[in-house]
């Protein structure tokens, strides 16, 4: 299995906690330079940095809230300025802001496409010039099973996922010819911050809706995204890959 990924230029966004550091963090492990990107917390950032490098890898810190289309032209700018080259995108921001439709704002609604669909467009379009120029390029974007089979009260998120669903294979499409591929990964219930905060009763409940019976790990996505990266996959595009338990089949 060729999965050594020495000289690679990587950026993964969203990359300061949960599946975006596991993602940054196998990533590095395979040899890869890993640009961690972060919006919020810069402390979270550097302590990525700090396992990346502490573990023998390299990795830099940019920030750059993905919703500003300015923003990430002039990250990406700056990686290929400092890195001289892209190899790897990986779109993991996201955000939620769950409720009922009918009771969902204007501006939730607009604010969760803006950073997990428009911000995956925003990184994407600023990426493909230096990818096309090199003729080689993976990209990985971060759809969700909610934005496959839907999920009350997440009608923003669904939305937003489903969408990046149909920008990955529109892309897929548009670029392959050029050496680039793009796919998706799809998570189920993976264990995070954000499901380890949920009542006892839930977490049973949301586990009796998967086949193999328990959430998945954060390093589950990450071995995923890492495959879907590797010369492994060269000829895989345009292809969402369940990391479900076998939620969706």
């Amino acid at each position: 299995m060729d999965q050594t990924m020495e000289g690679k230029v990587a950026v993964v966004t969203g990359a300061s906690r949960g599946i975006g550091k596991a993602i940054a963090v196998k990533l590095a492990s395979k040899g890869a330079t890993v640009v961690i990107n972060y919006n919020g917390s810069r402390e979270r950032a550097e302590e990525v940095k700090n396992e990346v490098e502490s573990a023998g890898g390299k990795a830099v810190i940019i920030q750059c809230n993905v919703a500003d289309f300015d923003a990430c032209k002039e990250f990406i700018e700056t990686v290929i300025k400092e890195q001289g080259r892209i190899d790897i995108l990986v779109n993991n921001a996201g955000i939620t802001k769950d409720g009922l439709l009918m009771k969902m704002s204007e501006e939730d609604f607009d604010k969760v496409l803006d950073t997990n669909l428009k911000g995956t467009f925003h990184t994407i379009r600023a990426a493909l010039r230096q990818m096309i120029r090199q003729r080689s390029g993976r990209i990985i974007n971060m759809a969700s099973v909610v934005g496959v089979s839907g999920n009350a009260g997440q009608a923003n998120y669904a939305a937003s996922k489903a969408g990046v669903i149909g920008l990955t294979k529109t892309a897929a499409r548009e670029v392959a010819s050029r050496g680039i591929t793009v796919n998706a990964v799809a998570p189920g219930f993976i264990e995070t911050d954000m499901t380890e905060v949920l009542p006892e009763k839930i977490k049973e409940a949301s586990a009796a809706q998967i086949p193999l019976g328990k959430f998945g790990k954060a390093e589950d996505v990450a071995n995923a995204v890492a495959f879907l990266a590797s010369e492994d996959a060269g000829y895989i595009t345009g292809q969402v890959l369940h990391v479900d338990g076998g939620m969706v089949m």
